[in-house]
Formats: structure tokens, C-alpha cells, sequence
């Protein structure tokens, strides 16, 4: 090693799922949704003049805020955009984990999570998912310098219910609560009329996966003016700014066109319940999901062979080979003919 070496910063990087090239591709992988944005985003982003890129997007997006901030009735105060949830949630370990303590969050969660912790320094725990998968609120009743977990959870897809999300909050007041619910939209409790209760809860949301704008990297987060401004701070003291004028506008449109995004929705949760019990017919074992994927195990084939002879196939999924999970597939629930074509190929691999 050369001695300018010494003092490189090295992290196991986070890996993204694959993003494969090519026009017959079905991707089930990264838990995109299937179909394009609203009409409304695609002419707001089409009327865009060049003078708007020529200047500085506004560093607070305060439009987008705004707007996000009306739909969902919270003050505007208790609002923060950034360059997808994982800006926000990467800008909130830098703000608020700042103790001796360690962090807690699942031993099978978003994998981000550690990776952020090991960057910035901040110890962490990860505390095992019961046998079932399920977050055991009894087991974040420890000391700590805070806590971070996904509901729905991810890879696994299950729901704490709203009571014992909350159970975990209010045993907690001593430490920052982030509740990351970039899949609330396909089922679960939210716990955003939280954060007037608890000024300790950061509610964190994404535009990537409900409502089609993965390509615009857009995330929000809620929580009390206390958590937004300290957010403010640091995002300001090291890239003041974040969304560009042609998400911020995007994001907007987005908003503002909620039947799309509601039929949306209803047609991939559909989709994703029948996907679920024809894959069962099939001899998986499918845990029970609130989120635009499906985590699941064949009774007799290999997860990993599952995989790779999909991928021949020019299907793509996702595969973990990670303790506790390295028997299972999590699959994006795409369009009805996306999915009836995996069917079709698992049936052929498993036969």
C-alpha cells in the first residue's frame, strides 16, 4: 500500500440492484414501478424553457414543498426534500446519530443502513427479526443513539402495525426515531400523524417507487420543525443545492395528479395478490407483503439457481446472499404481462 493510502476512507459500498441494457428485458429487480409517470409530469417537464436550467434551482425547493406539504396537511415547516429518500436518510445519520450509543435497525433491513454507519463513523446494533420476520418492538427498549427501520420492511415486504411503531417511538424519547416508508403507499400504517406527538420521529418517503419517478431522484421526510431545521443545517453546510428545477417541477405535476397515482397503485397491489397466490399454487412459501415486491422461497429449488436461470431468460430479480435470506427472491411486481411471462419461465425452470 502507498503511503497516501493510508489515510483513504473504505467502506463496503452499498450495491445496487442491476440495471441491465437492452430492449427485451423484463426488470423485476429494483422495485420500479412498471409504469410511466402521469401525463401531468411528462408536460410539466416537456414545457420547461431553457431559462430555467440557465439559474440555480430555489436551494429549499420551497414550491415542492409547499405543495407537498397542502396534500398531506402539515405545515410547511415540518417538511424536507432531497435527492431521493436515500439523500435524506444518508444527511439524517450525518445529523442526528451523533452519540457514543450505537444505532439500532434490523439485522434485515435496507442494506444502506450499515453502510452509512460504517462512513460516518457511528456504531451500530442490529437487532434479529423474529423467526417470522417481524420486528420485535420489545428488543428497541435498550439504550441507545438512536433508531432507524423501514415499514414496510425491506427486502421481507411485512408491516408493523401503527400501534407498535409507535410502541417503539415513545419508548424512545431520548433518541431520534426514523421511520423510513417508502412503501407505505402499497399497504401498512402510516405514522405521519405522529410527528406533532413525538418531536423525536422523522417520517421519510420517496417519489421513486408510488408514484413513478425513480429516474427524477425525489424523496420528502416529515417531523417536527426541531428534526427539519437541524436537517436544514447540515444539508446547507455541505450542498446547499439538491433537486433540480426539472424534479422539483416533475415532483409537483406528480402530486397534484392523485388519480393517477391512486389507480396506480390499485392496479400493482392487485397485481401483486395475484402474483402471490399463483406463486403459491407454484410451491413457494410468500411472505405476506405491503409493498410493490414479493419475498419468497421455493419448497424445493434453490433461491440463487431461481435466480441465475432467470436471468438467462432475460428476467431479472433480486437475490441476497446474506444470512437468513439467502434462500429467497424478492420480485417487483410489474405490469400483468410482465408478471405472466415470469410465471410462464418459472414454471418451465421448475419443471
Amino acid at each position: 500500500m502507498k503511503k497516501f493510502e493510508e489515510n483513504i476512507r473504505r467502506v463496503e459500498p452499498y450495491v445496487p440492484g442491476e440495471q441491465p441494457a437492452g430492449s427485451n428485458i423484463i426488470k423485476l429487480n429494483t422495485n420500479e414501478s412498471p409504469f410511466a409517470p402521469s401525463t401531468m409530469v411528462q408536460m410539466a417537464i416537456a414545457s420547461m424553457m431553457p431559462e430555467d436550467l440557465r439559474k440555480y434551482p430555489d436551494p429549499e425547493a420551497k414550491a415542492l414543498v409547499k405543495e407537498i406539504a397542502s396534500y398531506y396537511d402539515v405545515d410547511e415547516s415540518k417538511v424536507f426534500v432531497g435527492v431521493g429518500s436515500d439523500d435524506i436518510l444518508g444527511m439524517s445519520f450525518l445529523t442526528f446519530f451523533n452519540s457514543d450509543k450505537p444505532v439500532l435497525f434490523p439485522d434485515i433491513t435496507y442494506s444502506f443502513y450499515d453502510v452509512w454507519a460504517e462512513l460516518y463513523g457511528i456504531k451500530y446494533e442490529k437487532i434479529p427479526l423474529t423467526d417470522e420476520f417481524e420486528i420485535d418492538p420489545k428488543k428497541y427498549k435498550k439504550e441507545n443513539g438512536g433508531i432507524v427501520f423501514a415499514n414496510p420492511n425491506a427486502p421481507t415486504g411485512i408491516a408493523l402495525p401503527k400501534a407498535q411503531v409507535e410502541e417503539i417511538i415513545a419508548a424512545n424519547p431520548d433518541s431520534v426515531v426514523i421511520v423510513d416508508e417508502a412503501y407505505i403507499d402499497f399497504g401498512g400504517e402510516t405514522v405521519l400523524d405522529l410527528i406533532d406527538k413525538y418531536e423525536n420521529l422523522l417520517v421519510v418517503r420517496t417519489f421513486s417507487k408510488s408514484r413513478a419517478l425513480a429516474g427524477m431522484r425525489v424523496g420528502y421526510a416529515f417531523g417536527s420543525e426541531t428534526l427539519i431545521n437541524a436537517l436544514k443545517d447540515v444539508k446547507f453546510s455541505y450542498n446547499s443545492y439538491t433537486l433540480n428545477v426539472a424534479a422539483i417541477r416533475g415532483a409537483k405535476a406528480a402530486i397534484k395528479d392523485d388519480e393517477y397515482f391512486r389507480n396506480l397503485v390499485d392496479e400493482i397491489t392487485k397485481t401483486r395478490e395475484e402474483t402471490k397466490m399463483t406463486l403459491k399454487k407454484m410451491g413457494f412459501d410468500v411472505l405476506p407483503s405491503a409493498t410493490n415486491f414479493l419475498f419468497a422461497k421455493h419448497e424445493s429449488m434453490d433461491a440463487k439457481d431461481i435466480y441465475e436461470k432467470l436471468k438467462e431468460k432475460d428476467i431479472y430479480i433480486r437475490y441476497f446472499d446474506k444470512p437468513r435470506i439467502d434462500n429467497y427472491i424478492r420480485i417487483t411486481i410489474g405490469t400483468k404481462e410482465q408478471m405472466n411471462a415470469l410465471v410462464m419461465a418459472l414454471e418451465d425452470i421448475i419443471k
